[in-house]
């Protein structure tokens, strides 16, 4: 059964590696794919759309319509390869030296055909597989809450939901959360050398990129040494910034965005609250030079973490089938475990390849693990029969 699983998924991640799902394009020829796979296996499936109808969530139950499912999570969503110096086409699957090359192969489509191949087999079992297959996970999980929301209300109960993010099939039962804001600033142009007569933004977003930076200092130096997460603290970083017209105009807007990522425990509305009072505070005191001016933080997410908490049965279900009986881990990444988790879904993460080589130009998953992946899809055929 795993070799024909195997096969199956390497002519199924070579089409999903196709589909550029960069999380600032549309999914929707993808999901389109996936709906036509299913239909044919007799499987139906679900969209659960963005407010603009250019992307979906896809859910599907293959098996019997019971309680006592398993759900197999993945998203469809890649991040970019701008400005990644690859060795070979990132949207074609390569392989080289007993390594899966392409965009998405490690993070996660190869989980997701690992999954898709093994439906001909789950329409057999006496408990069902609730697949599950999200957008927009790498810009802050933003689009899998509205499918969770609907799963937890209209499926019959499921067991336990496995998210498929790489951890080298091991199981994960903990991940820090993540909260992205951004942070536009609106100064009043003026020329540079009459710095009176304006506010640039450039100017005062630096003040506050500095506040941020000197947060950051602050969580490194008071970590917990007892935490299980490397890094240990909650970790806060600028990955993007932009502002001014000209060296010599006082900027008139600038932008910048942040992520926050926090263990389990730690509130990121406390560690922002000082931030955030002194933007406010800014913001006033800018308006009352220039009513146009001021300060604007929007916080675009803020998916909670994973605990392992309630996940006990579920972690014994998948060293069953992994065979692994190496202590849980945890991982510092975000992932979509914890909306499932918050929504009473007993949830670990477990799927092929390893977190370094997502995001990387020459992203892989190795042969090894794929397979490794086949085995795991075939033991639980086996354990749902």
């Amino acid at each position: 059964m795993t070799s024909d699983i195997l096969a199956s998924a390497r002519d199924i991640l070579s089409t999903l590696i196709a589909f550029d799902t960069t999380s600032r394009n549309s999914n929707l020829d993808l999901i389109a794919w996936v709906e036509d796979y299913l239909g044919k296996h007799g499987v139906a499936s679900t969209r659960v759309v963005n407010a603009d109808a250019s992307k979906a969530n896809l859910y599907a139950t293959v098996g019997p319509n019971i309680e006592g499912g398993i759900i197999l999570s993945g998203h469809s969503d890649v991040v970019p390869i701008d400005g990644q110096k690859w060795d070979s086409d990132p949207w074609t699957v390569t392989e080289r030296s007993g390594l899966l090359h392409g965009r998405g192969t490690c993070d996660m489509k190869g989980f997701i055909a690992l999954a898709l191949a093994a439906v001909p087999q789950f329409k057999k079992g006496t408990k069902p597989v609730h697949l599950a297959f999200s957008y927009d996970e790498e810009i802050g999980c933003l689009g899998a809450p509205a499918m969770i929301e609907e799963m937890a209300a209209k499926l019959p109960r499921p067991a336990l939901a496995i998210i498929g993010e790489p951890t080298m099939m091991k199981p994960v039962t903990g991940h820090k959360g993540i909260a992205v804001h951004e942070v536009e600033v609106l100064g009043h142009e003026a020329h540079s050398s009459l710095t009176h007569l304006g506010i640039s933004a450039n100017m005062v977003a630096v003040e506050l990129m500095h506040d941020l930076a000197e947060l950051a200092r602050d969580l490194w130096e008071n970590a917990d040494p007892a935490s299980p997460f490397i890094p240990p603290h909650a970790t806060l970083t600028i990955g993007k910034m932009e502002g001014g017209t000209a060296p010599n105009i006082l900027a008139r807007r600038a932008l910048f965005v942040f992520d926050l990522r926090c263990p389990p425990g730690t509130d990121p509305d406390n560690i922002l609250a000082p931030f955030k009072t002194k933007c406010a505070a800014l913001d006033a005191e800018m308006k009352r030079a220039f009513p146009e001016t001021g300060v604007r933080v929007t916080q675009q997410s803020n998916a909670p973490p994973m605990t392992h908490a309630g996940s006990e049965e579920a972690e014994a279900f998948i060293r069953k089938l992994t065979g692994d009986n190496s202590p849980a881990g945890v991982v510092s990444y975000a992932a979509e475990a914890g909306q499932f988790q918050q929504a009473g879904f007993a949830t670990v993460i477990c799927g092929p390849g390893s977190i370094e080589q997502a995001h990387q130009p020459n992203e892989y998953v190795s042969v090894e693990q794929f397979a490794r992946g086949a085995d795991f899809m075939a033991r639980l055929v086996e354990e749902l029969a």
